[in-house]
């Protein structure tokens, strides 16, 4: 055992959640600026309806980041629960499995969206006019999914071993050469949309280069071995059995773009499509900072699961739910307070900004709340628990707010009633994630970890 393995389980909890959250929340803030850049740039640069077509893009861009979670937001929890259990062995096979899927995913998702990318854009809301912008971005975008998917699905193998700074400079490197190539491209080049994408790929190229010369290095504990590739049928169920809560919480984000932008473009129009981009991305900064702190912490609670150490896992979970909930109210109050300062980043269009401004409070309000969904649901996760994980994360979207978009302007034929369908089914979801979790956490503390 290492030094960096050992501090999970001896280093005081307050200052080791620091050391390990705060890296992985900058890293995620970092990583949300891939998106939130090219939308300042191109909604300033370029246009409304460039913004749109961003936007219509995103929901294929959720599903490439998707496939990364069900890879490595499965496999790394049960990596940290071996190293816990001193099964070095098992960790760096589910680490090298983990490798495969993801280049295996890649390919397909890659030949999936370059086969069916005009129905896929115009599904998710796109019209004559935005269809060229989001087709331009998507295309080029696309090239760069082994990259993306390197970057985000080893990413937590690097935090599961306490190296939080490590797996933060990647997505620093990433971002960092972003904010630099997207204005060259989109303004110095004239590329427009199709630079935004340029600039994103060659970013996360960077990014993945990090990653691998890390995870093949002396310096990781968790090694990537060319004897770890080969398949592993049942590491592989046991990854894809967790990860799939992740990968159906980041894949029914698709999900809800198609049916809130295909429902907004048929009772509004191009106008409340392009509101959707706007207040997609103020969500993510509630969304992504909560996000980045977890992934940090989340092998605090792993590595203890498994090492027997049932005490600090209870410390650490009280910890990281009171921390969850507290962030998620601050920041989605001031969001409700001043949309219209935030959507000026993105557009100068009044119309717009005005929209905004109007559905923004509607939209976000059951955010005030979420913080505690996402402490618990990150506690199920570190401590392996598939079927719970897997419930949760379909009952926000699929289960409620699916529904909800769907009928709520059909009964009131009013435009708003969309708006309104993703604040009930974020408070429903709360309630019902809180009550299950009182409920089911002694008992999963009194099983202990699979061996």
């Amino acid at each position: 055992m290492n030094h960096t393995e050992e501090k999970l389980g001896t280093e005081p909890l307050g200052s080791l959640m620091l050391s390990m959250g705060i890296p992985t929340l900058v890293a995620q803030m970092i990583n949300l600026l891939y998106n939130i850049v090219d939308r300042v740039y191109i909604g300033q640069g370029v246009g409304r309806e460039a913004l749109t077509g961003l936007g219509l893009a995103l929901p294929a861009i959720t599903i490439v980041s998707a496939f990364s979670a069900l890879a490595g937001a499965g496999g790394a929890p049960l990596a940290a629960i071996a190293l816990g259990q001193g099964n070095r062995e098992k960790a760096e096979r589910i680490t090298g499995n983990v490798f495969t899927m993801l280049c295996v995913f890649s390919a397909l998702v890659m030949l999936v969206f370059y086969a069916a990318q005009k129905p896929f854009l115009y599904l998710v809301g796109a019209s004559d006019a935005t269809y060229p912008y989001a087709s331009q971005y998507l295309s080029i975008y696309l090239i760069g999914t082994v990259c993306v998917q390197i970057v985000l699905g080893l990413n937590p193998f690097i935090t599961a071993q306490g190296q939080s700074k490590t797996a933060m400079g990647s997505v620093l490197i990433g971002a960092a050469l972003n904010i630099i190539l997207d204005p060259i491209f989109i303004f110095v080049f004239h590329m427009g949309v199709k630079g935004a994408a340029l600039a994103t790929i060659l970013s996360q190229l960077a990014g993945a280069i990090w990653v691998l010369r890390f995870m093949t290095s002396k310096k990781t504990s968790l090694r990537l071995k060319r004897a770890c590739l080969k398949p592993d049928l049942p590491q592989i169920g046991a990854i894809l059995s967790l990860g799939m809560a992740p990968f159906i919480m980041q894949s029914t984000e698709s999900l809800i773009s198609i049916v809130m932008s295909s429902g907004l473009q048929r009772y509004g129009g191009d106008l409340y499509v392009g509101s959707l981009t706007i207040l997609q991305s103020i969500m993510q900064l509630t969304s992504a900072p909560i996000n980045g702190f977890t992934q940090g912490v989340q092998p605090i609670l792993s590595y203890n699961f498994g090492a027997g150490n049932l005490a600090r896992v209870k410390a650490g979970y009280r910890r990281i739910i009171g921390i969850t909930a507290a962030v998620s109210f601050v920041i989605t109050l001031l969001e409700i307070l001043f949309p219209e300062t935030l959507a000026r980043m993105f557009t100068q269009d009044e119309e717009l900004i005005a929209l905004v401004g109007r559905v923004a409070p509607i939209f976000l309000a059951g955010m005030l709340l979420f913080g505690i969904q996402m402490g618990c649901q990150t506690t199920f996760m570190g401590l392996g628990q598939a079927k719970i994980s897997l419930f949760v994360a379909m009952l926000r979207k699929v289960i409620l707010l699916v529904p909800f978009a769907l009928i709520f302007p059909l009964v009131t034929g009013n435009v708003y009633s969309i708006y309104f369908a993703e604040c009930m089914a974020d408070v429903i979801s709360v309630a019902t994630c809180t009550l299950l979790f009182v409920c089911k956490i002694r008992n999963i503390l009194a099983r202990g970890p699979k061996r």
